[in-house]
């Protein structure tokens, strides 16, 4: 039966992964890159002047609202994650080092995609009495006049991160825990369930204020690590941008533990452990920065662009090179054991070791006490508010099952639902890319920034 289940979402993964994924996927971004007159280009010091320069103003807020700041670290908390860490080791076990180069392609176009979500999301966003509410299902309904669509946005998003979010971070974060210190993985799910529930009882601005100091510590602790590995080898740095390139457009044979790979290979790891990284095109992000306090949408969208720069080239990238340089890629490892050992080659066993693991458990946790939220939203729109209490009960439980799950299955079945959430999502930022246009030059010249 469950071999049964495994050919099936192989079938379901093929198709949801083909071609035409992959084409939608970056043209979507490509489309909205070029109709925004490359915002990510030529915009970018504007951008993170305003999100990460801004990011600790304080605001006087209400129920249920968080600062601007707040929903960016909370939101780049959700996608800084497990799939920097294992997602990328995968990628380039699987994809070989190619793989990296598209997923920066991805990212390139995703800054512009996922600005237009957010953008879209706080346009279309719904003021209830406990605070805002959107997202793609709003823009879904109202924008596109399709509420089907809407609807099965919001059970995926359901589906999508019960499995990614409790399962596979979950399973990521417990497996890191035992391939160093040999921890039984359920005790460890049952720890982080409990350190969960303390969290997300406590409502949207409870998980603002946590991420508001968890996201820069994480980040810059694994950044600093990461670093010093280039740092260290400053002059192998060069070539492992080589065989980066190189490998993209080229097949990389088989060698030691790798089993080789082709260019379709390369780019199709690539493109997905990009997207499940960075979220851009899935429609996630904006469903936690509606709860922001902004005057204007674009004012909120330009987080996309800081999000998914700092998810994918910066954090991304650090690890990717890591695993390169440290000559561990071909060995046969994957996901967060490959990392960790590619640590531990750099730095020594000790120190690398430590590092990863501490980091594996910082972004993981982070992602369980944020796209919980995801699923609170996508419940209240599909069965009331009544939904919200079963749903974080329902979440801790399944943080306890995730530590039993395994690596490989688990990924594949996260990557055919990224695909299918995804899809109505794209749709819907094409047929409503005009009006993303719109906001955006109507901002900038507000913001006395039409010299564009």
């Amino acid at each position: 039966m469950i071999e049964k289940i495994y050919a099936i979402n192989d079938v379901v993964n093929g198709i949801v992964w083909g071609p035409y994924m992959i084409a939608l996927l970056v043209g979507t971004g490509i489309y909205l890159t070029i109709r925004l007159n490359f915002i990510q280009v030529r915009n970018f010091s504007y951008i993170i002047k305003n999100t990460l320069g801004k990011a600790f103003v304080k605001e006087n807020l209400e129920e249920g609202e968080i600062s601007s700041g707040q929903a960016g670290f909370s939101a780049i908390a959700a996608v800084v994650g497990t799939g920097n860490i294992a997602g990328v080791a995968t990628a380039i076990a699987l994809g070989g080092p190619g793989a990296v180069f598209w997923m920066w392609v991805a990212a390139f176009f995703g800054m512009a995609t996922k600005m237009s979500e957010i953008t879209l999301g706080i346009q279309y966003r719904e003021k209830r009495p406990t605070g805002y509410v959107g997202g793609p299902m709003y823009y879904l309904e109202k924008g596109v006049k399709q509420k089907w669509m809407a609807k099965f946005f919001a059970f995926m998003v359901i589906v999508v991160y019960f499995i990614i979010g409790a399962v596979v971070d979950t399973n990521t974060i417990c497996l890191s825990i035992q391939e160093q210190w040999g921890i039984t993985p359920v005790i460890s799910g049952v720890v982080l369930a409990g350190a969960t529930g303390i969290v997300i009882f406590g409502g949207i601005q409870k998980i603002g204020e946590v991420c508001e100091k968890l996201t820069p510590f994480m980040g810059g602790l694994y950044i600093f690590a990461g670093l010093t590995v280039l740092v260290l080898n400053a002059s192998k740095v060069p070539e492992a941008f080589s065989l980066i390139f190189k490998s993209a457009f080229a097949p990389t044979p088989a060698a030691g533990g790798f089993a080789g790979a082709t260019i379709a290979q390369a780019m199709t790891m690539g493109t997905a452990r990009g997207l499940f990284s960075n979220e851009a095109g899935m429609g996630s992000s904006p469903i936690l920065h509606t709860s922001a306090r902004v005057k204007h949408p674009v004012e909120e969208g330009i987080w996309g662009v800081t999000e998914v720069f700092f998810d994918t080239v910066v954090i991304c990238t650090i690890t990717a090179l890591t695993i390169i340089l440290s000559g561990q890629w071909n060995t046969g490892a994957s996901g967060v054991a490959l990392t960790m050992r590619s640590f531990s080659t750099a730095l020594g066993s000790g120190v690398g070791a430590v590092i990863v693991l501490v980091s594996a458990i910082l972004f993981g946790y982070s992602c369980l006490i944020t796209v919980n939220y995801y699923c609170e939203i996508s419940g209240r729109y599909l069965f009331g508010d009544k939904s919200v209490m079963p749903i974080r009960f329902l979440w801790v439980i399944f943080i306890v099952i995730g530590s039993l799950g395994g690596l490989e299955f688990v990924w594949d079945l996260a990557d055919t639902a990224n695909g299918l959430m995804a899809i109505p999502n794209l749709i819907a930022l094409l047929v409503l890319s005009s009006q993303v246009v719109k906001l955006k030059k109507g901002y900038f010249i507000k913001e006395h920034l039409n010299h564009e």
